[in-house]
């Protein structure tokens, strides 16, 4: 059995219904179907998710509200219309919709999840109701009647122990379609709790684990994930198969096909996970298989990534080394001012530390600086905004020697300096650091080493 999960651009429309049905039908082990809220029809369109967060704050500020339930619904009548679906179909969503307004909430956490939560809710039971009047016998799900328990925070939920529990018990027909909305969960009390991050793909990858599927298969936008950001790289190639941590790693610094943390429970139940494109279903896509499933890669290095989000700290001081709780120093004023860094490489009179810009604003820069200085009295100080991050990854590393030598002359015969170098203890990733300006070519280079 396979369970299968359409990313919002999927469903974004009647054509792209049509080719969700068509998937569903191509292959009977496709038996548990997962949505999203409609996408972006085009670019500049607006995703149904935003239009319900709109309504909500319209309803918590108590102004008018009537043009934006006008806006949701037609995007749902628009896909209806299409199938020449019954005007009742398209009442009961209206009804839904329009019943949230009214509904009593514990706080604006509460409603703001619900809400959001509807745009997945609307669009399963819509599609339902389209592969019922293809002739495709299906039933909706509803997360509360599989028992989907969560925790946490009303926007920001986490899988309770007991979900795997209830889905183990729970009795599908063997002959029949099920469509649960992706993105939402119950608490013990019953309300709605949304995911916070990759909604859909981890209701997919819960549902894997809990129904014992034997793959996960995540249908987005694009044929597979690609060896490098096909911006940098033109026409990678595609990574066929990959392990679970490999794609940890590339998330990292920037592969972003969908968020690698949302395939944990798939990932932890021994599921397979299968991203492939709507729009073309036909090509393999990308396995994404837990380490017990390894293989024999055909190459060393399976992707590069590359972040350009960091900055750095350098500091000198002669005898760094042998001074007695300096790094505990540095530390505590990261604890004052509540920062976190990324990377800490050092030597015997030098230490550089790495951090993600993207959770520092300037007035912190210029006081953490300023503390350092006052703190440590180091020789020589300095900030670096212009650094960038590529991480090189393959389980074929480890058993590689000359791989981190290939690297290093890819990038010196092609004056590229190195700022950091690190191997982590897993020996799969090898994390350079570099200037942000050399980082595009860096990725060139690498890529023309182990692949052209």
């Amino acid at each position: 059995m396979k369970v299968v999960k359409f990313g919002g651009s999927s469903l974004a429309t009647g054509e792209q219904f049509e080719k969700v049905i068509n998937i569903v039908n191509d292959d009977f082990e496709r038996k548990v179907i997962v949505t999203s809220a409609p996408g972006k029809r085009f670019a500049g369109d607006t995703k149904v998710t935003d239009l319900l967060i709109e309504y909500a704050t319209a309803v918590i500020e108590n102004v008018d509200h009537t043009n934006i339930v006008k806006e949701i619904i037609s995007r749902y009548r628009e896909i209806s219309d299409y199938f020449k679906l019954d005007d009742s179909v398209i009442k009961l969503l209206k009804e839904k919709l329009v019943n949230l307004a009214t509904t009593k909430f514990v706080d604006d956490e509460y409603l703001m999840a619900a809400f959001k939560a509807h745009g997945e809710f609307l669009n399963a039971i819509l599609l339902n109701e389209v592969l019922n009047a293809k002739g495709i016998k299906s039933i909706f799900v509803d997360p509360k009647d599989a028992g989907i328990i969560v925790h946490g925070q009303p926007n920001d939920a986490d899988i309770s122990p007991e979900t795997y529990l209830n889905l183990d018990k729970l009795e599908l027909p063997d002959d029949t379609k099920a469509v649960f909305p992706g993105f939402f969960g119950y608490s013990q009390d019953g309300n709605i709790y949304t995911f916070s991050r990759g909604g859909s793909d981890i209701t997919g990858a819960l549902l894997s684990r809990g129904l014992h599927a034997d793959l996960y298969e995540n249908f987005t936008d694009v044929d597979a994930i690609y060896v490098a950001n096909n911006h940098v790289v033109k026409h990678p190639q595609a990574i066929k198969k990959m392990s679970y941590r490999e794609m940890r790693e590339l998330s990292y610094a920037g592969f972003s096909v969908f968020q690698d943390e949302a395939i944990i429970p798939a990932i932890k139940g021994q599921v397979p996970v299968n991203v492939k494109n709507t729009n073309n279903p036909s090509a393999e896509g990308t396995l994404i298989v837990p380490e017990q499933f390894l293989f024999n890669p055909s190459n060393q290095i399976t992707g590069i990534a590359c972040s350009k989000r960091f900055s750095a700290l350098y500091i000198h001081r002669y005898l760094l080394n042998k001074e007695v709780g300096f790094t505990l120093k540095l530390l505590k004023i990261f604890y004052k001012y509540n920062i976190s860094y990324e990377h800490m490489p050092s030597g015997i009179d030098d230490l550089t530390v790495i951090f993600d810009r993207t959770k520092l604003d300037k007035t912190t820069i210029k006081h953490l600086c300023h503390d350092v200085k006052e703190v440590l009295q180091p020789d020589y100080l300095e900030w670096i905004d212009d650094y960038a991050i590529i991480m090189v990854v393959g389980e074929g590393i480890a058993h590689n020697v000359n791989t981190l030598g290939q690297i290093i002359d890819s990038l010196t015969n092609n004056n590229i300096a190195i700022h950091m170098i690190n191997q982590g203890a897993s020996r799969i990733s090898i994390m350079i650091g570099i200037q942000e300006s050399d980082a595009d070519d860096a990725v060139k280079q690498i890529y023309k080493t182990f692949f052209d």
